[in-house]
């Protein structure tokens, strides 16, 4: 009944690394030391740029084909990680369209001979561990002065912070700690923090979102291993209470 009342749409970015057939070494990287510092990778294009762009569009169109609701992908900001997006589902399907799709990509990548890591911080060191980015809307959010109702949501949702960071991934927020260190484009999973066009935030509200007074907003947090079931069970308990 919550869902029909307030019509919950929910779309995800998920992220994920490629490695070799061992799983121990990240797919193209060099066999001995690290590429290039991070900066040309973020949706580039070339080979000098990006690895596995085969297994990506493989593993979209197998996505399309089986009817999960797939709607775009990029390369990430570090070197043989990438991102896909699935949405916009309503309530509970949101679980079930990211689950398959995620059994997909392992499937597809198998035939290259290439292992998929959901880890949310796959290497150590300065380079951006993988989210799993929640997109959030209510009927209220996507009509005329939603942005209203955005803030209450962000609000309510800021006074359970840690109550979302224990089911943002499948460890209590082991996990996401070391990913969530106020660097890589992150918050400090001990903050909460929201704002307009800020990717460091934990709560991102689009440019576009805020110039047209509705829409929705993006919840930071989740890490790219996360129960999708979970984070969106507790994100529409936090903003109905």
């Amino acid at each position: 009944m919550l869902n029909d009342d307030f019509s919950f749409r929910f779309g995800i970015e998920q992220e994920y690394t490629m490695f070799d057939h061992t799983g121990k070494h990240p797919y193209g990287w060099p066999t001995n030391g690290y590429p290039g510092p991070q900066g040309p990778y973020y949706c580039g294009v070339g080979a000098d740029r990006v690895q596995g762009r085969k297994i990506v569009e493989a593993h979209y169109r197998a996505c399309m084909y089986a009817g999960v609701k797939i709607a775009g992908t990029n390369a990430e900001v570090m070197p043989s990680q990438w991102e896909y997006q699935v949405g916009p589902c309503e309530g509970i399907d949101m679980g079930d369209h990211l689950w398959v799709s995620r059994y997909i990509l392992c499937r597809v990548a198998e035939e290259f001979d290439v292992v998929i890591s959901f880890d949310p911080k796959p290497i150590d060191g300065d380079w951006n561990g993988a989210g799993c980015h929640t997109n959030i809307s209510t009927k209220a959010m996507r009509e005329e002065g939603g942005m209203e109702h955005i803030v209450k949501a962000i609000e309510k949702m800021s006074t359970k912070h840690d109550e979302h960071i224990r089911e943002y991934d499948p460890t209590n927020g082991k996990d996401n700690a070391r990913r969530l260190t106020g660097l890589h484009e992150t918050a400090s999973i001990h903050d909460f923090s929201y704002g307009v066009a800020n990717r460091g935030c934990s709560i991102r509200i689009p440019r576009q979102c805020e110039k047209d007074g509705y829409g929705y907003f993006e919840d930071r947090r989740p890490s790219s291993n996360c129960d999708p079931y979970a984070v969106t069970s507790i994100i529409i308990k936090s903003i109905c209470q």
